[in-house]
């Protein structure tokens, strides 16, 4: 069975460390190459020069569920890392998408916005909350909303939660969900 999961959380609340975490803790487990797509990454290719607008956004959402969903057809198991502020980014994709779960890294504002700015990202661009100062702005859970998950398969607090721990639990679930298909 191939799968995607889709790690949705405020930017800095800790979603690429887990996703990368998660990843190594299946391939150890047996599940093979699990390909992740981090959007930040993704972005540099599709917006070289994003402006963060609602239809950049679009465009940008769809463009990275077509990804996954073709991943997942060819057999590859994917974990989606993307902020995904509108919850219907992340629903086209339950939509899409055979066997799609949620993960929701749950993290408040403030703490993200600390780990933000010490966080030293491959692909992720720097100073997205003092960016939210700037007129026009478009950051997430400050400019504008961030609309969390209402059902997501698995909930992590990564503020009362290590990243070893976080990564763990949504391990657990992607394996009880894979041996439950087999």
């Amino acid at each position: 069975m191939t799968w995607a999961v889709w790690i949705t959380g405020l930017p800095g609340s800790g979603k690429t460390v887990i996703a990368e975490k998660v990843s190594e803790i299946l391939e150890e487990q047996g599940v093979g190459e699990v390909k992740v797509l981090e959007l930040d990454e993704i972005r540099k290719f599709i917006t070289p020069a994003p402006s963060y607008s609602d239809e950049e956004r679009e465009i940008v959402y769809a463009s990275l569920v077509y990804m996954a969903k073709l991943l997942v057809e060819s057999g590859k198991p994917v974990i989606i890392d993307a902020t995904a502020n509108r919850r219907r980014y992340r629903d086209r994709a339950r939509e899409t998408i055979p066997n799609f779960a949620e993960v929701y890294v749950k993290c408040s504002l403030c703490l993200c916005m600390e780990r933000e700015r010490d966080r030293k990202a491959e692909h992720a661009p720097p100073g997205i909350y003092e960016k939210a100062t700037v007129k026009g702005a478009t950051v997430p859970g400050v400019n504008v909303p961030y609309e969390e998950p209402v059902n997501p398969e698995v909930v992590v607090d990564s503020e009362e939660m290590g990243i070893e721990e976080c990564a763990k639990k949504v391990a657990e679930f992607i394996l009880r969900w894979y041996e439950k298909a087999d």
